[in-house]
């Protein structure tokens, strides 16, 4: 159990860092689709930034798992 508890908290941090990265390329993409004329492809990729940053903070809520493995 203990090495499952492990295992989900590393992936946790990965996903979390991930989250970071698409959100940041989600609005990257938007600028870039806004600068074409493609204001529909803007919107879905800021909707994709928005859920992205949305689920980040979700992860960073203090939860039951202890947490030894911390990256900051």
């Amino acid at each position: 159990m203990s090495n499952m508890m492990r295992d989900s908290q590393i992936m946790a941090q990965t996903k979390d860092e991930n989250l970071g990265y698409m959100s940041d390329m989600a609005l990257e993409l938007a600028q870039m689709a806004e600068d074409s004329g493609l204001a529909t492809l803007a919107y879905l990729f800021r909707m994709a930034a928005l859920e992205a940053s949305t689920a980040n903070s979700e992860l960073n809520v203090p939860d039951d798992l202890p947490r030894q493995v911390t990256s900051h």
